[in-house]
């Protein structure tokens, strides 16, 4: 079978959507960083709508730590397959926005001057919450993680999405140039607050005026972003080929459901986003929190506990009847009277959720939500668990969520067989389990005490302390369905 690219397009299987533009026109205006799957599913397909019009809108990608979506799509031409699963079927679809990718470690220079140079006017982020280098209990820069300083000693060749930005627009700033919006399109607390805090301290620790000009100059809009993206496997790549009719190396499958909120903030300009159905607006936090609260901190909670269960995949926990009750139970009584959303029903939002995550046809392993962890529970969890405290609030459904990361990061599933667990401080929370010896307060004591993920606050939490310890307790004890079962009653 001929594999997708610029030359085989035009024998893509009838019915079949493919660009409807000359891709040979478009031009680039976005530069994004951390070009895997979530971008491809999400704001590469709304550029995809717009490049008819808007033709000087096109991506280029850059790979910042491994090359394997440049060796994926570099044979293609830039284009790949979106494949949306429903229970009625997969439904594909060729998307074209994307230019080239560039590998950052190979072709740095070339992707730093692309950066640097006019027609470049939004830099976009898709990096994880890890790839800012930040402490996530803070939304500090760490100057001491190992990217950073690396980039202060190499300023000019950084390694580090915050190091790029930073020496891109130092490059503009130089000559003169307008600088670029920057768009994190990731899950951190106040993106584009927490991304111009980060950036402009690391340029301030490279040259004060540059730090002051980014502060002053450089917009940062915040967005939601909201698409649920599993891992591509092989039988996926199977069923892609089969429907379009050439081979595929890394489709993309995702769900229909697509949400991507954007605070209006470009001053050198933008795609019309809204024509393709995003949503623009004056203030995005209030809905990046209910996003970040009731989603992913309900996909966490079910991640960790599905896992320990044995449920390999998201909608497999939502068959049990007891999962379904925590979530809805999470949602409704716990998270919910934190969010203020005057005009937005968040019932409804609530019931599409818990509709999401059983879609069958969407495979969402449990522990590909898993990873990262340390990284996630803060504006996961964390801050929720937070204002419920402070307002004199139960916790039992939260604190069961970080229980249950807890004890999943111990690395020794209920069966005594390894995890893999992968999070930045994982060897840390390995030792600390370690020296715990199974015991639940001792591993309690270890765990919170990582302030990059507790701050120094919930340690000393005595309503917290004893809420985590008690279910700590029944996931030793009883394992975590029968742990479930119980807090739903």
């Amino acid at each position: 079978m001929t594999r997708l690219c610029a030359t085989s397009l035009a024998a893509i299987k009838q019915g079949v959507a493919v660009p409807d533009y000359d891709r040979a026109a478009i031009t680039p205006g976005i530069v994004h960083l951390g070009i895997g799957a979530f971008h491809r599913a999400h704001m590469a397909v709304y550029v995809d709508d717009l490049l008819k019009d808007q033709p000087n809108w096109a991506i280029v990608g850059a790979s910042l730590r491994r090359p394997d979506t440049k060796d994926a799509l570099e044979p293609q031409d830039g284009l790949y397959t979106i494949a949306v699963r429903d229970a009625a079927g997969t439904h594909p679809r060729v998307i074209g926005s994307i230019l080239k990718v560039l590998d950052a470690n190979s072709e740095r220079e070339e992707l730093l001057a692309l950066m640097a140079s006019p027609q470049i006017r939004i830099v976009s982020l898709t990096v994880t919450e890890k790839g800012y280098c930040h402490d996530p209990a803070t939304g500090e820069l760490d100057q001491r993680h190992p990217d950073i300083a690396y980039d202060l000693a190499n300023p000019t060749a950084p390694k580090s999405a915050p190091g790029m930005l930073v020496e891109a627009l130092a490059r503009r700033h130089a000559a003169g140039i307008t600088p670029f919006a920057v768009m994190s399109c990731d899950n951190l607390p106040s993106n584009g607050a927490t991304v111009k805090r980060i950036v402009s301290r690391l340029a301030s620790l490279r040259d004060a005026s540059l730090g002051e000009w980014v502060a002053d100059k450089v917009a940062f809009p915040g967005t939601m972003v909201d698409r649920i993206v599993p891992s591509t496997t092989d039988a996926d790549r199977a069923t892609v080929a089969e429907l379009i009719g050439a081979d595929d190396a890394w489709p993309i499958m995702t769900e229909p459901f697509t949400q991507w909120v954007i605070e209006d903030n470009f001053p050198d300009g933008r795609p019309a986003f809204e024509r393709a159905g995003a949503q623009l607006v004056e203030d995005v936090e209030p809905f990046e929190r209910m996003k970040l609260r009731m989603l992913n901190g309900s996909h966490s909670t079910m991640a960790y506990l599905g896992y320990l269960a044995g449920h390999e995949y998201v909608s497999d926990a939502m068959g049990d009847p007891a999962f379904v009750a925590l979530i809805r139970g999470l949602m409704s009584e716990e998270v919910m009277p934190t969010l203020d959303m005057p005009g937005t029903d968040l019932g409804a939002y609530r019931d599409q959720l818990l509709e999401r995550f059983a879609n069958p046809a969407l495979k969402h392993r449990t522990w590909q939500i898993a990873m990262d962890g340390s990284q996630k529970l803060p504006q996961r969890l964390l801050g929720t668990i937070r204002d419920r405290l402070a307002a004199g609030q139960s916790i039992e459904r939260l604190s069961l969520g970080v229980a249950a990361w807890m004890r999943y990061v111990m690395g020794i599933d209920e069966k005594g067989e390894n995890i893999d667990v992968r999070d930045p401080l994982a060897m840390r929370m390995m030792a600390i389990s370690a020296g715990a010896g199974g015991d639940p307060e001792e591993l309690y004591e270890g765990l919170v005490g990582l302030t990059e993920v507790f701050g120094d606050d919930l340690a000393d939490n005595e309503v917290f302390g004893a809420d985590v310890v008690e279910h700590l307790d029944s996931l030793f004890d009883v394992g975590a369905a029968e742990t479930v079962r119980e807090i739903v009653g």
